[in-house]
């Protein structure tokens, strides 16, 4: 297929309008597209029509998308003719966004970033709606975006600071899709960020809420997948609500602990970005760290619940990660090291539940 065919189909252009770039066509990345170039009149007075593009990775990942507008990786769902698809990096839209949406998993934003880095306006600000914490380095993604930039000289670290937060909450993609009611949170250390950014992205059914702890609210996101696989052992034991509600109730003291340790606000945790998303993540039946979880439970083994899904589960990486940041950070988080055993040691699901329960008997502490 050719070159031209990832960017063959006509899209609507709004003149002056603002641009505005998804990085990655996965289910987060075609459901912000969609809800961007989909605005509502419940978006505000002062919303305006905005000039969505889409970028893939490739032309076999790019093209049959803006070919049929549609994608095996969310069924049924169809991107808006509106939303401009492509796959070359020196692409105008690419230099000309003045908002771009990073929606790479985290393990790869890190390559993705170096690569499209050269071509990234300065004056454009950055949202990350990926979950978890690159291995090696330990870093969230919007400082793994952060850091590149500043490698590769697209900008100086002695000028102030690009605008740059995350999009998190309880965001099934599925539903998001079908534009069901939901509540996110917008997060960046520039509040005047988090405020645009709730802007561009409130609808009639999807409700953002600002936040200026973005440490807490990358944190929350991340840990909860770890969380969501245990979650997902759980089920796949058949040991019932009771456990399952107990083992969120304690996973969520595990992320809070590590989150106050790192420096974040208590407060998050409790939240939106904090409880709500965990609760969703572990009692959703497409949630897929759940999914996978529920996989290992009944005797299948990672590698064969991996090769099989077509999503990136991020708690698989992001356990390797937040066990190494337990470490660091001196927290006890026996849930996600159970999980981590279960993952990464032979540990079989059984076994792992049955050392949990056994633990020393202790007075509940939740921070």
């Amino acid at each position: 297929m050719p070159k031209s065919k990832a960017s063959s189909r006509p899209s609507k252009k709004h003149p002056g309008a603002p641009g505005v770039v998804i990085l990655g066509p996965g289910q987060m990345g075609l459901v912000c597209a969609a809800v961007l170039s989909n605005q509502d009149a419940a978006a505000g007075p002062n919303a305006r029509p905005l000039n969505v593009s889409l970028w893939g990775h490739s032309i076999d990942e790019a093209g049959p998308l803006a070919q049929t507008r549609r994608s095996p990786r969310l069924e049924g769902f169809v991107l808006s003719d509106d939303v401009h698809v492509f796959s070359r990096e020196d692409e105008p839209a690419m230099s000309g966004a003045e908002l771009i949406i990073s929606a790479i998993p985290v393990q790869f934003i890190r390559d993705t970033w170096k690569r499209i880095a050269p071509n990234i306006s300065p004056r454009a600000g950055i949202v990350s709606v990926a979950k978890g914490i690159e291995n090696t380095t330990l870093l969230r993604p919007t400082q793994i975006i952060t850091e590149v930039l500043r490698q590769t000289g697209r900008d100086d670290p002695d000028k102030p600071a690009r605008a740059i937060g995350t999009l998190s909450g309880p965001t099934i993609a599925v539903e998001l899709a079908r534009c069901l009611p939901a509540a996110m949170i917008a997060a960046s250390d520039d509040h005047d960020f988090a405020k645009r950014v709730q802007a561009v992205f409130s609808t009639s059914w999807l409700r953002v809420y600002t936040n200026s702890d973005l440490l807490g609210v990358e944190l929350a996101g991340a840990v909860k997948n770890v969380i969501a696989i245990a979650a997902g052992i759980v089920d796949g034991l058949q040991a019932g609500n009771n456990a399952k509600s107990a083992l969120l109730a304690r996973g969520l003291a595990e992320i809070a602990r590590l989150g106050l340790a790192m420096g974040a606000s208590p407060e998050t945790f409790f939240g939106v970005a904090g409880v709500g998303d965990l609760a969703t993540s572990c009692f959703s039946p497409e949630g897929r760290n759940r999914s996978c979880g529920e996989a290992l439970g009944k005797g299948a083994t990672l590698e064969d619940f991996l090769s099989q899904t077509p999503h990136v589960v991020e708690g698989v990486a992001t356990a390797r990660s937040v066990v190494d940041l337990a470490k660091k950070y001196r927290v006890e988080m026996p849930i996600a090291q159970a999980v981590h055993a279960v993952l990464f040691e032979g540990v079989d699901p059984i076994e792992a539940i049955g050392k949990l329960m056994s633990r020393e008997p202790k007075a509940e502490r939740v921070r």
